[in-house]
């Protein structure tokens, strides 16, 4: 007669439990991904200066040509109204500028199409990867012949500041393409300006907190489906 010995069957693992272990694991990592981001998102916040700016230091740009501009700015981002508020999705520019000398100084932003209309013909000097730390900037001279009419007199800048001693332009960042412009109130040649440069970003801290409490809840729902997928028989 011949003894046969009964093994005890395999627990098997259910393809639910499976499934909900890997939902789980997708829901912690993203937790930590947002959390992470809302981090970030106030720390830099919190880097703003006293009037809430994050703002570069002051640097001197200087051109023999009749105007300085800045190479094109392409606005065009895709934050949520529901995050900025409707008014404030791309934050606001602040620029100061003085003449290098005590002169006066004009500065104005305006769209690229309508300053390159204004300047056409005229020797100018565009701006390009600027640097703050250390400064440096790319300089690309434009030939031209003609005298600019005096900026002031045209109507194409959506903020523009003149005068002597330090000027501070103040700008709502709107979409479209943009260029800054720094020129001598008569359009004569030779620009030495003084320029400090800083953005103001009000959603920085909404973003945070939103992302800190989206963080928060994946981690809930990751937690829950992960003790169900566990406790399954």
């Amino acid at each position: 007669m011949t003894a046969t010995t009964t093994q005890p069957a395999p627990p098997r693992a259910t393809g639910s439990r499976t499934a909900a272990i890997a939902v789980a694991s997708v829901l912690a990592a993203l937790s930590l991904a947002s959390g992470a981001l809302g981090a970030v998102s106030l720390w830099a916040d919190s880097q703003r200066d006293d009037q809430g700016y994050f703002s570069t230091g002051t640097h001197r740009y200087t051109a023999s040509t009749s105007a300085l501009t800045t190479e094109d700015i392409d606005v065009d981002a895709d934050v949520p109204g529901w995050v900025a508020g409707d008014d404030d999705i791309y934050g606001k520019l602040r620029l100061r500028v003085s003449s290098h000398d005590g002169a006066p100084v004009f500065a104005g932003i305006a769209r690229t199409a309508d300053v390159e209309r204004y300047l056409s013909g005229v020797a100018r000097t565009e701006v390009s990867d600027i640097e703050t730390s250390p400064f440096h900037a790319d300089y690309a001279d434009h030939d031209g012949t003609l005298r600019p009419a005096a900026p002031s007199s045209q109507g194409i800048w959506a903020a523009a500041t003149e005068g002597a001693g330090s000027r501070t332009l103040d700008w709502d960042v709107q979409e479209g393409r943009w260029s800054v412009v720094v020129m001598n109130p008569d359009g004569s040649r030779g620009v030495d300006a003084d320029v400090k440069a800083g953005v103001s970003i009000g959603f920085l801290a909404p973003l945070g907190w939103s992302l800190l409490a989206g963080a928060g809840l994946l981690l809930v729902g990751a937690a829950g489906v992960g003790y169900a997928g566990l406790r399954r028989r």
